[in-house]
């Protein structure tokens, strides 16, 4: 059976890109230089603009059944406290609230996702490159942030790459589904999200 192409419509608050100072939430250490932000933002307006030009900036609109899927609101992502990759992610954690009290007022389904840690797996090439001791009392940060209150019934991915397809059963769960639409939020934007994304248009 053929998976249907997603729509795929990643989420952004308005007041996040408005100006060039740098978000309130993220990580210090691992924030753009400010005097790198503006320069790039400029760049990347020009390329959009030049991508418009050529017609390679067209949007492909939504489908009929959408679903929510949120990446990587775990407590290894969100919580200050969780070292190296915790931050404050209050804001994210935030809109993503108001994104889920809408998505389960109108039924749209649900998908969570975080990390697939297993100590027995062998460490492959990527996870050799990015490979962290994980104790097993630090084991539970990889649950979702208890603010999101995810329900019994919303599915949760746990994956061991950037994407939620790669190496999980997430496609045949939305096919099941009847699936057309992908609202992607979480974190981040430029790793996880992107992967995501890029991987759901071959579906």
């Amino acid at each position: 059976m053929q998976a249907p192409g997603y729509s795929i419509a990643p989420f952004h608050r308005k007041n996040m890109n408005s100006n060039s100072s740098p978000p309130a939430f993220g990580s210090e250490k691992l924030r753009m230089p400010l005097e790198l932000r503006e320069p790039l933002k400029k760049h990347l307006k020009s390329l959009k603009e030049h991508y418009e030009k050529l017609n390679w900036a067209g949007r492909v609109g939504f489908g009929s059944r959408p679903a929510l899927l949120v990446i990587d609101l775990a407590l290894w992502w969100t919580d200050p406290e969780c070292f190296p990759m915790g931050s404050n992610m209050d804001s994210v954690v935030k809109a993503n609230v108001e994104l889920l009290n809408a998505a389960r007022l109108s039924k749209v389904p649900i998908i969570f996702t975080t990390y697939a840690y297993d100590p027995s797996e062998p460490l492959s090439p990527h996870q050799k490159k990015l490979h962290v001791e994980i104790s097993s009392v630090q084991n539970r940060f990889f649950e979702l942030d208890p603010r999101l209150q995810r329900r019994e019934d919303e599915r949760i991915i746990a994956k061991p790459y950037a994407s939620a397809f790669k190496s999980t059963n997430l496609q045949e769960n939305l096919v099941s589904l009847g699936i057309d639409t992908l609202i992607i939020p979480g974190v981040s934007t430029s790793h996880c999200i992107y992967a995501t994304c890029r991987d759901a248009t071959g579906c």
